[in-house]
């Protein structure tokens, strides 16, 4: 079971935020709220409930590495009381939007208390060479994974880090909005309980495979966390961001990879473009495993509307894929 923070919902808390509610509070009124994703939105939209008006910069099936801020994301953002980040670096764009902004309100880093995990432990899941960073731009090849700095910024795909995530996302409401406060921790309570559920069902579809059938070929390096959590291992030929672009190098060890290992299937993005992935299962006889959902979520018709619809989703496609 994951562990359990200690609700801060008690009676005397709750009176103590409402003594202390802003004097710019609008009792009636939603709270504005900016997330800067879908999977962000969602799950603040799980513990806001009507309370809250939330708008999502970067939509379902939408790309958040590559993502351009329009001047009506600046308008958002410069009426929200809240803005919720992931943080990591993931949001290379934030600080301008914001500049542009005029946001004076609460900038709310979900990934704030998270173990992070060090670039450099991605690097080694790829069974790459240990090249410098000299070694690399020295031979024009700028898949080093650094867009978002030294740390692994997917840090959603666990959902050890989920529950993280939600505490996070609690606490700040509960701060801007003090009056609903015992609402938005009843919720967080409810929410967290499936976050524990449905870490236990991954689980158990996963152990079952086989230690042969544990490694994963993915478009970009997203999935480190979940291979964490659940003993599998993720490669891939781009990097931490879907803006590097896989070398010439990087794809033929890949491939090597797979006809070494003997892996069977290899898996598309919803956010990607899939041609490599197609290129690479037909240098190899591999086959397309399904489609996973690294970093939006789907649109509400598709299989993955919500985070932990997306988790389920992901579990199910890579264990199906795998066992076979």
């Amino acid at each position: 079971m994951l562990a359990r923070r200690a609700l801060l919902a008690s009676a005397t808390a709750v009176l103590a935020l409402s003594l202390a509610a802003p004097a710019s509070a609008q009792p009636g009124r939603p709270l504005p709220v900016v997330a800067t994703f879908s999977i962000l939105s969602d799950m603040v939209k799980r513990i806001g409930g009507e309370q809250v008006a939330v708008t999502t910069l970067v939509g379902p099936d939408g790309d958040t590495h590559v993502y351009q801020p329009t001047p009506a994301d600046a308008r958002a953002v410069s009426e929200a009381r809240l803005i919720v980040v992931n943080g990591l670096q993931f949001e290379g764009w934030l600080d301008r939007l914001i500049d542009a902004s005029d946001f004076d309100g609460t900038r709310v880093v979900v990934t704030d208390g998270i173990e992070p995990i060090a670039f450099e432990h991605s690097e080694d899941a790829h069974d790459r060479d240990h090249e410098t960073d000299h070694e690399k731009h020295a031979e024009g090849d700028d898949h080093d994974g650094h867009d978002h700095g030294v740390f692994d910024p997917h840090a959603w795909q666990s959902l050890r880090n989920a529950a993280v995530y939600v505490d996070n996302i609690t606490d700040a409401l509960s701060k801007a909005d003090p009056g609903n406060a015992s609402l938005f921790y009843r919720n967080r309570e409810a929410y967290v309980a499936e976050i524990e559920i449905l870490h236990s069902e991954i689980r158990e579809m996963i152990a079952g495979l086989p230690a042969a059938s544990r490694t994963v070929v993915t478009s970009h390096d997203a999935f480190q966390y979940f291979g964490r959590d659940y003993g599998l291992t993720f490669i891939a030929p781009q990097g931490l961001s879907t803006e590097s672009e896989a070398s010439a190098k990087d794809v033929v060890r890949l491939i090597q990879q797979i006809r070494d290992r003997g892996i069977r299937a290899v898996f598309i993005e919803n956010i990607g473009d899939p041609r490599l992935l197609e290129r690479i299962a037909d240098e190899t006889g591999a086959v397309i495993g399904g489609t996973l959902y690294p970093g939006a979520l789907s649109g509400p018709d598709g299989p993955a509307p919500t985070y932990l619809d997306l988790m389920r989703h992901n579990a199910k496609t890579l264990t199906q894929a795998l066992a076979s």
